[in-house]
């Protein structure tokens, strides 16, 4: 699976992009997540719900894998390739590699999101910001995007503003 960024993953990552804002624009935090199979066809999508849904785990990357195991076979599995906002937690991570879905576009690494939490004073989240190949190391993972790493920036920026008021 290819390595390199085309317009067709520019146009998959911006569509996480726009996921992430909505998700944001409900009152969860800004994640949003694109199954799309070896052809470019998008096959699903998903929001962060963990607010909405008052579930911890209600991750858009989860609820996609969960999608991907009950609609495609392991070979469609293994060459689709999930769009999504910000790098895959732990959790998510795992059930990436446990449902053997293919590459992983993220605008965002877990490293940057990590990052800019620390850099507003947050405290770190509840599990590590561990790499998606640590955790899956058969995974190609292609993080950070830019520029939508940056939109990315500016989104969690906007969700903390909007946590403390």
């Amino acid at each position: 699976m290819s390595t390199e960024i085309s317009r067709v993953d520019e146009g998959h990552l911006q569509r996480c992009v726009d996921l992430a804002r909505r998700a944001l624009e409900a009152g969860d935090d800004p994640f949003g997540s694109v199954l799309v199979d070896a052809d470019g066809a998008v096959l699903a999508e998903a929001v962060n719900r963990e607010k909405s849904d008052g579930d911890p785990t209600a991750h858009p990357e989860l609820a996609l894998v969960r999608w991907a195991i009950a609609h495609l076979t392991s070979n469609q599995r293994a060459t689709s390739t999930v769009y999504t906002s910000g790098e895959h937690c732990p959790m998510c991570a795992a059930a990436h590699g446990w449902a053997g879905l293919g590459r992983v576009v993220a605008a965002a690494s877990a490293a940057q999101l990590a990052g800019w939490r620390a850099s507003w004073g947050l405290p770190a989240g509840p599990v590590s910001p561990i790499p998606l190949t640590d955790v899956a190391p058969d995974v190609v993972l292609i993080a950070p995007v830019a520029p939508f790493d940056a939109h990315m920036h500016e989104m969690h920026r906007q969700a903390l503003g909007r946590a403390v008021r």
